[in-house]
């Protein structure tokens, strides 16, 4: 039998969260003429967003193109970090001066604390493994000292926690010869990401928000709604119909793929202490057992554009085997896509742009950062100062010719498959 027959073209996470048949799709028909506020976007921000605004007494509603949590909320890996500027400490002191630079670090600290606290207060059953801690496989030697100094630089800015591990010693933690060895980032974490948009949704429905002076007109299907105050909270599906988002945020293709159910003793083989995996590959792989420890839930970027899984699900499961050729039996019953947002200076950005407030562009890190930032970016349009974040103030760029179609990705991303493969 094909390893890819019979495949669901859709989340696993899916499959046990109730979020598709939970009555949260969003129907226009239903919006009324005229709202206090307007969230465009039923992700973690927008709902985060929602919830905050909600509780302060705003009238909200929100608004998104597919059902609540349709896009990256419930396709991504269900990792969970601090999320650092790809800077690092040099770039960001050389880019902004030590004191935003390490201001911007430690905010990326916060967010992670804040969903922690936020998932255990609220109440939110999304399997939350808060310190399962997570392993960074070093794919090229060369990289092990470079890595070492740039969580040493954190270490010293922010107290941020981990510890090398030599290749000789990596067995404890990856049932694999692949890496160099690696680090440990003992207060990262899991979490299944349908599940938490889920229950945030509910959260929010319970604050009160709805599903379905100067004004806004929004066009929405057939119908024009006059909002008081916008957030747009698209993300990586921010579309030609708000040209301004559209043109900073490059939509980069991340997919996954899930195994069939395997056995205790081959899920502990490759993730013997049951720790999440990311690597320093170009293609950003990240990987997992699923929270009942039955499946390997495996990522990484995909090569096209488009939402194809005959094309990645293959690439994918060939990485796979890679790191790890005892699952070379396993079969794949699910593989699934989305976009995540990159933006050109690798940081989220929130603020307001002509009247339009706007909180996007995580950059394939947004399990921790996008409910952080999302309450945050409510308690700006509440005029609240506890809105004030690290981020205020950057210049949100674009470049010349860019016309929200990263049209160049695909190439590139092949490019650096190929350097991967060769250790280059």
């Amino acid at each position: 039998m094909s390893r890819f027959e019979g495949i669901y073209n859709r989340p696993y996470w899916w499959d046990d969260s109730g979020l598709p048949d939970a009555g949260l799709s969003l129907d226009p028909q239903t919006l009324p003429d005229t709202v206090e506020t307007l969230v465009i976007g039923a992700g973690y921000s927008g709902l985060s967003a929602a919830l905050t605004l909600a509780r302060a007494g705003r009238e909200v509603t929100v608004i998104d193109s597919d059902m609540i949590g349709y896009g990256c909320s419930s396709r991504n890996g269900g990792q969970i970090g601090p999320s650092f500027h790809k800077l690092g400490v040099a770039g960001l002191t050389a880019a902004f001066g030590q004191a935003k630079a390490t201001a911007i670090l430690r905010e990326s600290m916060d967010s992670l604390t804040y969903l922690k606290t936020f998932i255990a207060d609220e109440g939110i059953k999304c399997d939350m493994q808060p310190e399962s801690g997570r392993f960074k496989g070093i794919s090229r030697a060369g990289h092990y000292e470079e890595t070492a100094r740039s969580n040493e630089d954190l270490a010293k800015a922010v107290g941020f926690t981990f510890e090398m591990v030599p290749k000789a010693q990596q067995s404890a933690h990856i049932g694999s010869d692949f890496y160099h060895g690696g680090a440990v980032y003992p207060k990262d974490g899991q979490l299944q990401p349908a599940k938490f948009v889920a229950g945030l949704a509910q959260t929010v429905i319970d604050a009160g928000a709805q599903r379905d002076g100067d004004r806004f007109a929004v066009r929405i299907g057939d119908r024009t709604v006059s909002a008081g105050q916008v957030l747009v909270a698209t993300n990586g599906y921010s579309g030609p119909e708000l040209p301004f988002f559209h043109r900073r945020i490059m939509p980069l293709r991340s997919a996954i793929i899930a195994t069939e159910q395997l056995s205790p003793d081959l899920i502990h083989s490759a993730f013997p202490d049951g720790k999440c995996v990311v690597d320093s590959s170009r293609l950003v792989l990240y990987y997992r057992p699923s929270p009942d420890g039955t499946r390997v839930v495996f990522g990484g970027r995909a090569f096209d554009n488009a939402d194809r899984p005959d094309h990645y699900a293959p690439d994918l499961r060939r990485l796979m085997l890679r790191i790890f050729p005892q699952l070379a039996d396993a079969k794949i019953t699910h593989a699934w896509s989305g976009t995540v947002a990159y933006t050109f200076d690798y940081a989220p950005h929130l603020g307001c742009y002509e009247g339009l407030h706007y909180v996007l562009g995580y950059c394939g890190s947004g399990v921790g950062r996008a409910t952080y930032f999302g309450h945050k970016a409510a308690l700006k349009m509440l005029g609240d100062k506890g809105g004030e974040t690290a981020l205020d103030g950057l210049e949100f760029p674009t470049r010349a010719f860019y016309n929200g179609k990263p049209w160049f990705l695909p190439a590139v991303l092949r490019w650096q498959s190929i350097m991967d493969h060769f250790g280059a």
